[in-house]
């Protein structure tokens, strides 16, 4: 665009992301230099979040968390809950003013927590946390 030639001083590394989402062709892993990044935990997680939302109820991310967490142990979800949506679902709760004794005190029955849609991103999830809470009920009874 610009009609100049950049040539680099020294050779440049590059930086590639995945989410395993896909599989990376064999060729272009041979020449890559693998670090894998775990789960942050809760305490990362926790200091994440105070660097979005630097006044946020400390018992709103606490209980918050614990139903994040909650969703994530889930056996069979077919895309856990990442970072991204925890911040997005926190933004949504207090938006809503839904603080931490709606989380704290849920119905362990109930289909999904309030506003999920910003944590469970497909239907085959929704619906496998529905099943889920619909045998609870039963077993309840």
């Amino acid at each position: 665009e610009t009609d100049e030639t950049i040539k680099a001083k020294k050779r440049p590394i590059i930086i590639i992301t995945s989410n395993n989402e896909k599989e990376l062709p064999d060729a272009f892993l041979r020449r890559c230099f693998f670090h894998y990044i775990a789960f942050p935990d809760r305490v990362t997680l926790q200091k994440i979040v105070d660097v979005h939302y630097p006044d946020i109820k400390k018992d709103l991310v606490a209980e918050a968390l614990d139903v994040f967490f909650d969703v994530r142990k889930v056996p069979g979800l077919k895309k856990k809950p990442s970072t991204s949506e925890l911040v997005d679902w926190l933004k949504l709760l207090m938006a809503d003013n839904i603080g931490e004794a709606v989380l704290r005190e849920r119905d362990p029955t109930k289909a999904i927590p309030p506003l999920a849609g910003a944590l469970v991103k497909n239907e085959q999830d929704v619906q496998l946390l529905e099943r889920l809470a619909f045998m609870s009920r039963r077993a309840s009874r």
